[in-house]
């Protein structure tokens, strides 16, 4: 199974960046796809984006044009790189592995997961 680490949460304000990153115990060149979930308390947790091995992303409908996925070529790290932050993207963010071909399906690995506050 794979281990993932994350890391690069903390404590911004509105409007601001950061980018998070997310390593792989495994080279993420055999790894299908990876995503980035987010949860708050209270709710379940959500997709917030997602690549496959063939670069091909996927965007939760309320982070398009301000996060980025991206994957680091042939090595164990991807990145979320997240700008124009706002309150409500304040939560625990998780990285997965899974597949995508059509919607991602999430695999059974799961980071630790990194705390996110952004406050108004």
């Amino acid at each position: 199974q794979v281990q993932l680490v994350e890391s690069g949460g903390g404590l911004v304000q509105a409007g601001e960046s950061l980018r998070l990153s997310c390593t792989a115990s495994q080279r993420t060149f055999v790894i299908n796809s990876l995503a980035w979930y987010r949860q708050t308390p209270g709710k379940q947790r959500e997709l917030v984006a997602a690549i496959n091995h063939a670069g091909r992303t996927n965007y939760a409908d309320s982070v398009k044009d301000r996060f980025t996925i991206s994957r680091a070529g042939r090595d164990n790290i991807i990145y979320l790189q997240m700008n124009n932050l706002k309150p409500e993207d304040t939560a625990v963010y998780y990285c997965n592995t899974g597949i995508m071909h059509g919607q991602y399906q999430p695999g059974s690995s799961w980071g630790t997961g990194v705390q996110v506050t952004v406050s108004s």
